[in-house]
């Protein structure tokens, strides 16, 4: 498994990367989300030499990611809206406790595992909190 991350501002920036990248022909890529505005340029990288993709952020996955595991957005969404409302009934923002993530997502794209040949295990599905056909 071979890491992509930044910083990269532009697209020219990002094929000098992915030239490194197919140079180690690595199994897989795992994928920072710092990247996300190259997002479709990556995944058509990652497909077109078949490495699964993992990314902790969901959108990945509908976009052809293999597999996607990380902290819930709209879980993170709500304990922002939390703070906010705290913030503005005048709670002092150095006051207030330092949270971490507590729900996770696995979100599994069956149809992305069809194109590289692989086969995901049924224990893997049953745990998926969506799996995209």
């Amino acid at each position: 498994m071979t890491a992509i991350s930044g910083p990269i501002a532009s697209p020219a920036e990002l094929e000098p990367t992915l030239a490194a990248v197919a140079a180690r022909r690595p199994d897989g890529l795992f994928v920072h989300l710092g990247l996300t505005p190259f997002r479709q340029r990556i995944i058509e990288f990652a497909l077109s030499r078949r490495l699964p993709i993992l990314v902790p952020d969901r959108r990945w996955a509908s976009a052809g990611a293999l597999l996607t595991y990380g902290p819930s957005q709209s879980d993170m969404m709500r304990r922002c809206t939390v703070y906010i409302d705290k913030i503005l009934k005048g709670a002092k923002p150095a006051d207030l406790p330092v949270e971490q993530p507590t729900k996770f997502e696995l979100v599994i794209n069956l149809k992305t595992a069809k194109a590289l040949g692989l086969t995901i295990p049924p224990s893997l599905l049953a745990r998926a909190d969506e799996v995209i056909q």
